[in-house]
This record gives structure tokens, sequence and C-alpha cells, in this order.
């Protein structure tokens, strides 16, 4: 499921055991930790983070509760996740990452970049949910149905057992959370470096003019890109195109369609020239170290 280099590691997160899968050392680099979305566990995320893996050390746990990892007798809310995460930065000696999230992901991720910017180099929201446009809760149980058709047929055999050893009510419980967060507001006062990564096949995202519209408000560092032919769960289907635009998002370089991918990427234009992280450590452009501040954060 990982391939050549990478290790299976455990550490402890609150006395309780993570799962975490490590891809091979880049030295000098800024790592990047991808994270999963509700229900499942991390491991739909490896395609993506095996082609980015080449360019910077790459990380991705399970998060509590989640596939191979220890519960708390109880669904984690989105703020206790991004807490652990942070934990979870600890263990592994991380004092600076780049967060991948996809969909509950993204939340998780925006949390942790409002609550400690200093220990986030930037964040990649892949298709992030939350939000009006997922509420109420019937609406977004739909649009998760409608996803499910819409996704790689080889998607069910990697989550389901993920989704079955969650159990229906704690998934319950924690969709109910995650359609009243308030991702757009959190992503318009995102304090670091962020990307947003939308499929125009993905019902759990808003219309496309309402995506232009976030766009126009976009602050000076975050960029939209959208991907034709992605649902939702593009770290699985659309692991090329997803890379193709990280790397260069992460490379400070103007993001471009990927010819030898099927699925066509388009920024979206807005009014002023994006802020970009970097991959190497120590040039994250007007990052202000990684003293870590875990109080505060909008």
């Amino acid at each position: 499921m990982t391939g050549a280099g990478w290790r299976e590691l455990w550490v402890t997160v609150s006395g309780r055991p993570v799962f975490v899968r490590a891809g091979p050392e880049v030295p000098g680099s800024v790592p990047v930790v991808h994270v999963h979305g509700f229900a499942v566990s991390g491991s739909y995320l490896l395609p993506t983070a095996r082609a980015l893996a080449a360019g910077a050390t790459t990380v991705v746990p399970d998060l509590p509760g989640y596939g191979r990892s220890a519960g708390w007798g109880h669904a984690l809310g989105i703020p206790s996740l991004a807490w652990a995460l942070l934990d979870i930065l600890d263990a592994l000696a991380l004092e600076q990452a780049v967060l991948v999230g996809n969909s509950m992901g993204g939340p998780v991720c925006l949390e942790v970049a409002h609550r400690a910017p200093d220990r986030v180099a930037g964040i990649v929201l892949a298709s992030p949910a939350g939000g009006v446009h997922n509420q109420p809760l019937a609406r977004a149980l739909r649009q998760l149905a409608h996803d499910a058709v819409r996704e790689h047929p080889r998607m069910a055999r990697v989550v389901v057992p993920d989704y079955l050893r969650f159990g229906p009510l704690n998934a319950l419980h924690l969709f109910g959370e995650l359609v009243r967060f308030p991702s757009l507001e959190r992503v318009l006062r995102t304090p670091v470096p962020t990307l947003a990564v939308i499929g125009t096949r993905d019902p759990l995202m808003p219309p496309l003019w309402r995506i232009q519209e976030i766009g126009r408000l976009a602050p000076p560092h975050l960029t939209i890109v959208m991907i034709d032919g992605a649902a939702h769960a593009m770290n699985f289907s659309h692991p090329g195109e997803l890379s193709h635009v990280i790397g260069f998002w992460l490379d400070g370089r103007e993001i471009t369609d990927d010819p030898g991918q099927p699925g066509i990427t388009r920024v979206l234009p807005t009014s002023v020239v994006p802020t970009r992280p970097s991959r190497r450590a120590g040039s994250g452009g007007d990052r202000r170290g990684t003293e870590r501040r875990r109080g505060g954060g909008g």
C-alpha cells in the first residue's frame, strides 16, 4: 500500500497509540502531513502521498479513533482532532509542516492553522467539507450518497472496512458536527498560505458561481484551483493532477495543467498575486519561525 522506503510507525497521543505511515526522509524539506476525511483512515490518501514523497518527507497518520489508531471510546470532534494532530506533530518531532487535508481533514487542518500558525508552513484543502452548502444534515447525506457513485470503483475496497470499523453512530454524530463547521469563514481568514482544490463533480462542494465569488473575496495567500472530472476523494481518484498542483504551488511556480493527466486543472483568477509556501526548510517567506502557539487563533 505504501512502497519502497516507507515505514509504519506508532506514536503515543494522550497515552494511546496512533498509527503513522512515513515516507522516505528528504533532508532539508518541510514535511508534508496528509490528513484523512470523515470515518476513514489515511489509506486512501496514499496515491497522492506517494506522488509527493520524492519532494518532501511525507507523513500519513490515522487520527485517534480512525483506522488502526486507538479510540477514545467516542468520536472526537474537529477541535479535539486538531489538538491530536498537533500532538502527532510533536510526537514525530515536526516543528513545522505543510498540511494536506481532504474532506473533514480540511477543517481539522484549518483549526490547526488558526490555533498554531507558526507550526504550519501552508495548508492544502482538497475538497474541504463543512458549511452552509452541506446544511441541513439531510442535504449533506444526500450529497454523500450522490458522491459515492461518482468515486473510483476501487475506492470502496479501501474505505468500506474503515466505515464499518468506525461505526454508524459515531459516523452520524461526527457528520452532523462536520456540516456545521464554518469552513468558508475559516478559509477566508486563514493565517497561512492556503491552496484550495475543488473537483467539478463533487456534490459536496458549492456551485461554480459561488466558488468564483469566494475567489473574489480571497486574501492574498489563498489560491483556488479546480480539477475537471474530480469528485470528493480526489486524493485517491486523481493523484496525478492533485500532486501536480500541490507540487507547483509548493515550489512557487505558476500552476498549469498537466497534459499527462486526464483531469483539466483551472486556477480561479483573483485580484492579487498569491503568496505560497516552500518545500524547503527555512524558506517560508514571511513565516515567523517555529515557536508553538497553542492558544488564541481565530
